[in-house]
C-alpha cells in the first residue's frame, strides 16, 4: 500500500469515527411530552400553546426541534407511558413520580429524574352525599373518585389527610372506597348523582366546577390539613436526560418562561387554559382559580420530602432520597426547596 493510499484510508477512518461520535452525541430532533387535564398542568399547556420548547431549543443551538404532545391523566398511566418509551417528558403527580423513582432507583434502564416541580395547589374533597360532613362520615356505601389509586398524587394526599384525622396507623381507612376515574369523568358522575360515586378528590378547576351545584359540598381542603405541597411536577427518564442535556435545559427554561407568563398575564393564561383544555368554564371562573393564593406555579419543590417520608412509613416505597435534590437533575443542587 502506498503512503498516499494509506494516508487517505487513515483520513477516511478518522472522519468516519468522528461522524459516528457526532451521531452518538446528537440530541433528538423530536421530543414527546404529556400533560394532564387540570389547571395545575397550566405551565405545560402554556409551553405547548406558545411553542416554548421549540423557542428555547433553538436558542440552545439545537435547531428546529419538534414537540409532540399527549394528554394523559392518572399517575399510573403516565408512569407506564414513560417506562414504555412512548413519552420522553411528562407532567405527573409528585407521589407518582416518587413511587417510580424509588422502584427504578437502582435499575438504570428504568431510572427517572425530576426536571422541576410544577404546581402547588389545594385539592378539595367534594361530595353529593348530604350525610357526609367530614372524613368521619364516609361509610362503605360511598365511593371516592380519584384519577388513580394508591400511588398517585391525590391518593397519597388523601391518605395523608386520613392519617391526620384518624391517626397514622389508620392512613388506609378510606382506600377501599376509592375508584379510578379521570377528573372530567368524576365531575360528570358526581354531578349526575346516578352512579356509585358520592365524592371526588378534585384538583382545580374541577373542584370549583362541582361546587357551583348546590347539591355539592366541600368536605376537605388539602392545604388546610397538610399545608402547601407540590402536587404536580415534570420528569423524564434518566436515560433521556443524560442523552439530551441541552434539550432538557431548554425544556426547563421553557417552563420558567411559562411560569413568568402566568404570573404576569392572568387573563392570557386563562385564555390559554380554556383553549388547550377545552373545559367548559368561563374566562372569569378560570381567572378566579388563578387568583387563589393556594394555586402557585414554581419549579421549586414544596414538601416533596414530606410526601416521600410518608410513603416510606406506609410501605408504599422502600427507599427515600437523602435530600430532595436527589430527585432532580443536577441544576437544582443549589436551589431552595423542600
Amino acid at each position: 500500500m502506498t503512503r498516499r493510499l494509506f494516508s487517505r484510508l487513515l483520513l477516511a477512518l478518522t472522519l468516519g469515527a468522528l461522524a459516528l461520535t457526532n451521531v452518538a452525541h446528537a440530541e433528538v430532533s423530536t421530543v414527546r411530552l404529556s400533560h394532564g387535564f387540570g389547571i395545575l398542568y397550566l405551565p405545560l399547556m402554556i409551553m405547548r400553546d406558545q411553542h416554548l420548547v421549540e423557542k428555547h431549543a433553538k436558542q440552545m443551538g439545537l435547531g428546529d426541534v419538534k414537540s409532540e404532545w399527549s394528554v394523559i391523566d392518572g399517575g399510573n398511566l403516565i408512569n407506564d407511558a414513560v417506562l414504555a418509551g412512548n413519552i420522553d417528558v411528562a407532567g405527573t403527580g409528585a407521589a407518582g413520580f416518587v413511587t417510580l423513582w424509588a422502584k427504578a432507583h437502582n435499575v438504570p434502564r428504568s431510572a427517572v429524574i425530576g426536571l422541576g416541580a410544577m404546581s402547588t395547589g389545594s385539592v378539595w374533597l367534594n361530595t353529593n352525599n348530604p350525610n357526609v360532613k367530614s372524613l368521619k362520615d364516609f361509610t362503605a356505601k360511598d365511593k371516592i373518585a380519584l384519577p388513580g389509586t394508591k400511588t398517585t398524587a391525590l391518593a397519597v394526599l388523601l391518605e395523608m389527610a386520613v392519617a391526620k384525622t384518624f391517626g397514622a396507623e389508620n392512613y388506609a381507612r378510606l382506600d377501599p372506597m376509592t375508584v379510578t376515574l379521570s377528573h372530567p369523568e368524576a365531575v360528570a358522575s358526581l354531578l349526575s348523582g346516578k352512579t356509585e360515586v358520592t365524592a371526588h378528590f378534585a384538583s382545580p378547576p374541577f373542584s370549583y366546577q362541582e361546587l357551583k351545584d348546590p347539591k355539592i359540598r366541600r368536605v376537605l381542603n388539602s392545604t388546610e390539613v397538610l399545608g402547601p405541597l407540590t402536587v404536580n411536577m415534570v420528569f423524564a427518564s434518566k436515560r433521556f436526560a443524560d442523552q439530551n442535556p441541552k434539550l432538557v435545559k431548554a425544556i426547563m427554561a421553557a417552563q420558567e418562561e411559562a411560569n413568568a407568563y402566568i404570573q404576569k398575564d392572568r387573563k392570557g393564561a386563562a385564555e390559554a387554559y380554556l383553549r388547550m383544555s377545552k373545559i367548559k368554564l368561563s374566562q372569569d371562573e378560570v381567572e378566579q382559580v388563578l387568583a387563589d393564593p393556594d394555586t402557585r406555579f414554581s419549579t421549586a419543590p414544596n414538601g416533596i420530602m414530606q410526601i416521600a417520608q410518608f410513603m416510606k412509613r406506609t410501605g408504599t416505597i422502600s427507599i427515600t432520597p437523602a435530600k430532595w435534590q436527589d430527585l432532580f437533575v443536577a441544576d437544582f443542587a443549589g436551589r431552595e426547596g423542600s
